[in-house]
């Protein structure tokens, strides 16, 4: 159930021992969110307020909280993986997804999390993502990573497997599957016709098979599937020609085909207000597209404009399934 009035979004503090919890609170605290979302902060109470002290945030804030766990601020040792802290991190984003899962919540927006701390409990953690996947029940392949910022927008095909296997794992199948999911993430932000450059799998885009099989075989064939569905999708293009000025202008989302292949472009030219977005589910996730810090965390202000980013793209989507919803009513 989606609130009639403004987005309610859940956000987690990520670990404890990080930037999580101070990027939380400032974000939360900014008036550009006053107005247009309720926001509650999922995490010990006794961090948040610590994070709040730490960001010199005086009550009464202007956020709510959501008390998971109990860990105290003097328990934990900042800048450090911790076990205690994996815990409590995932805690907030069990609690988070549940929410939005019963609709107590129209979307959840996640700080960053250490991997590390959470496997040091003995608990098997690749990622947000899997945990939110497997939360809300959506099998593997169903689901896929989307960075964005502003109007540029990357989907990856594979992701967290080594490039050895990059070939074998990409199918036509698969392809069709995230570019699938891509047009709807796009134009639930409401654009309606958008255009999506799909990269080739090999340098050159295979010379038509002079440079590799691949894209003959499976690309080519996908993006002709694609086509024929009414999907405006153009490619394969060589991977080095896809993010420069004059090609992403032309384009609203990039189906990227392995990890590196995106995330380096991406990063280089929206570190600093990158998002990160699992597309497939059936509920709204963003994430901020950076990790805990851990060398300035608790020391010094972080910059949280990829927070801040995420939470943006958290409402107006929220926003746009609120509006699709009077208008169905």
């Amino acid at each position: 159930m989606i609130t009639k009035s403004k987005p309610h979004i859940a956000l987690t503090i990520g670990d404890p021992a990080g930037i999580g919890p101070e990027i939380a609170v400032r974000a939360a605290s900014d008036h550009e969110f006053a107005n247009i979302a309720k926001i509650t902060l999922f995490g010990s109470t006794d961090i948040i307020k610590s994070a709040a002290k730490f960001a010199n945030i005086a009550e009464p804030y202007k956020f709510s909280i959501n008390p998971v766990g109990s860990l105290q601020f003097k328990e934990i040792t900042t800048g450090k993986a911790n076990p205690k802290c994996g815990i409590e991190a995932r805690n907030c984003v069990i609690a988070a997804t549940k929410d939005a899962i019963a609709g107590k919540v129209d979307a959840i927006v996640t700080s960053p999390m250490n991997k590390a701390s959470v496997n040091m409990a003995k608990i098997p953690f690749s990622g947000h993502t899997e945990l939110i996947a497997e939360l809300c029940d959506v099998p593997e392949g169903d689901f896929v990573m989307m960075q964005s910022a502003d109007n540029l927008r990357v989907v990856f095909v594979t992701t967290h497997i080594p490039i050895s296997k990059v070939a074998e794992s990409i199918t036509k199948k698969r392809i069709i599957k995230v570019t699938n999911l891509l047009q709807d993430a796009i134009m639930s932000e409401g654009i309606n016709h958008p255009s999506i450059a799909i990269s080739a799998i090999n340098p050159h885009a295979g010379e038509d098979g002079f440079m590799g099989h691949e894209d003959e075989v499976t690309t080519k064939p996908a993006i002709k599937k694609l086509l024929k569905n009414g999907i405006k999708v153009e490619g394969p293009f060589p991977p080095d020609t896809l993010f420069i000025k004059n090609t992403l202008d032309r384009f609203d989302g990039i189906v990227a085909m392995y990890h590196d292949q995106g995330h380096i472009p991406f990063k280089m030219l929206a570190f600093d207000k990158g998002v990160n977005s699992t597309l497939g589910l059936p509920i709204i996730r963003t994430s901020v597209d950076h990790g805990t810090a851990f060398n300035i965390a608790w020391k010094t202000p972080a910059d949280t404009g990829s927070l801040k980013a995420a939470l943006r793209l958290a409402i107006l989507r929220t926003s746009q399934k609120m509006n699709q919803q009077k208008r169905e009513d």
